[in-house]
């Protein structure tokens, strides 16, 4: 029987190895981790309750905290002793502690559990580690191949799932303007290195086509696309005919279908962001793409509700709102030339902009692209509102000639929207305002500059070109 000073002593040792990676190759220290990890003494806990959804271990007060994974073993007649199985047993997480033991959520259902059986912690399942080795792979929430190709390569050195953002001022500013192969976002929302955008729509409204199109079109040098919670039929279709065989090799998708118990939507959240850091600490222009944060918030509500906190703002309980900054802030500039451009989609219940989760995410990211039912009715697609939409870093991306376009669009727009109902009832005369009547003039050809077809060859550069010609300078005014 091993006491909690042999605990202490492989925490030891295993501290003690990091401490020695500056002098040994990352190689050796890997191996001499898992040789301390190996030697050190399993220590565990026993099931004692099951409340809906989520186990009560006790045992383990003081050897895991909250976010650590353990295995718990379910093979039926396992729990009166021999030897314990790791392969024949379930993932936990754990959520919470109190005086009657942890409590824990499983990552799948939890069949064949049953009273006093044994659970034990896994650090292990805490990280990653992720390569360059991983472009053009299709991953599980584990981590796992889901394209039999093989195994994946190992990288030298472990990120942990649910790690910390960069502290703020040791990031970089932002960078130079991201072409995003999108027109209206290109010259209304622009994009830059570093930016993290949301793109906001109710359900049928075209986000996700949206995100298959700046996948294909984009020019960063990587993508990690983490699909939560998005329907198994759509995996497939989104690998096959948007990526492509250029997109998908230099690209890393992490995919949850809707089916996947919550557990598993919210730790592919996280290992999308974990990759995507992998990638920007080796130097690389990453753009992750995340659909849906809406899915990611409603995983967490499921957990904590199962974890027994309280609903709050319609129904989410407040460690929703606390959990959702510390995925999205890992998106952004690094400390060295690597940078993460994070593009979130979040699912507009009901139509309603004001809803927890959208108001929420707004007010964390560097800028919103509004799709509208309406423009969608309409037919036109991509459905962008852009007198709703802004990006926070425009007023950096624009040249002077820039600005000015964007700044003449945006006010006939908006003058067309205001006189919009007089102008269809035919009640507006024309030359009673000259910026009305250059609007209804320039409408058509703005209208046909915002629509963009999802397999429309993308032609890079001229978006600003495209738009002087829409609002066709040097064209004689409307007369009255």
């Amino acid at each position: 029987m091993h006491g909690p000073e042999d605990y202490i002593l492989g925490e030891q040792v295993t501290r003690n190895i990091h401490q020695d990676v500056g002098c040994e190759g990352a190689a050796v220290a890997r191996f001499r981790q898992a040789m301390a990890v190996a030697a050190a003494p399993l220590q565990g806990g026993r099931v004692r309750r099951c409340l809906a959804g989520s186990l009560v271990a006790e045992g383990l007060n003081d050897r895991v905290g909250i976010g650590e994974v353990c295995r718990i073993e379910r093979r039926p007649g396992s729990a009166g002793g021999g030897l314990f199985d790791p392969d024949d047993a379930i993932l936990a997480e754990v959520v919470g502690f109190g005086a009657d033991g942890v409590r824990l959520v499983a990552f799948e259902e939890l069949g064949g559990i049953r009273f006093g059986a044994r659970v034990r912690p896994d650090p292990a399942l805490g990280e990653v580690r992720p390569s360059a080795g991983w472009l053009g792979r299709v991953v599980d929430p584990m981590g796992h191949p889901l394209d039999g190709q093989g195994p994946l390569p190992e990288g030298d050195w472990p990120y942990p799932l649910q790690a910390r953002a960069l502290a703020a001022f040791g990031r970089r500013p932002l960078g130079p303007r991201l072409d995003l192969g999108v027109r209206a976002i290109n010259l209304f929302t622009p994009c830059c290195q570093g930016q993290r955008l949301g793109i906001f729509a109710g359900s049928g409204v075209g986000k996700s086509t949206l995100l298959s199109m700046i996948a294909r079109h984009s020019n960063a040098d990587a993508l990690v696309i983490g699909l939560i919670g998005e329907r198994g039929r759509e995996v497939g279709e989104f690998l096959e005919r948007t990526l492509g065989e250029d997109g998908r090799r230099k690209s890393v998708v992490v995919a949850a279908t809707s089916d996947l118990p919550a557990m598993l939507r919210r730790r592919a959240a996280y290992l999308t962001m974990a990759v995507a850091e992998a990638l920007r600490d080796q130097g690389l222009q990453v753009l992750c793409l995340v659909d849906s944060v809406t899915r990611f918030a409603m995983a967490l509500r499921e957990i904590y509700l199962a974890a027994g906190e309280a609903p709050a703002t319609r129904g989410y309980p407040a460690s929703v709102f606390a959990e959702l900054p510390r995925l999205l802030e890992r998106a952004g500039p690094g400390s060295g030339q690597g940078t993460i451009t994070g593009l979130f989609s979040v699912l507009v219940e009901g139509d309603d902009d004001d809803e927890p989760v959208s108001d929420a995410v707004r007010g964390i990211l560097d800028g919103h692209v509004m799709l509208s039912r309406r423009i969608a009715e309409a037919g036109r697609f991509p459905a962008i509102d852009v007198l709703r939409s802004v990006s926070r870093a425009a007023p950096g991306c624009y040249a002077p000639h820039e600005r000015e376009l964007v700044a003449q669009a945006r006010g006939l727009m908006r003058a067309h929207a205001d006189m919009a109902e007089l102008i269809q009832l035919g009640a507006y005369r024309g030359g009673t305002d000259p910026q009305i009547d250059e609007a209804i003039l320039r409408r058509p050809a703005l209208e046909a500059l915002l629509r963009q077809e999802a397999d429309e060859p993308w032609r890079p550069g001229r978006a600003f070109e495209e738009l002087a010609e829409a609002l066709g300078c040097g064209l004689p005014a409307v007369q009255a």
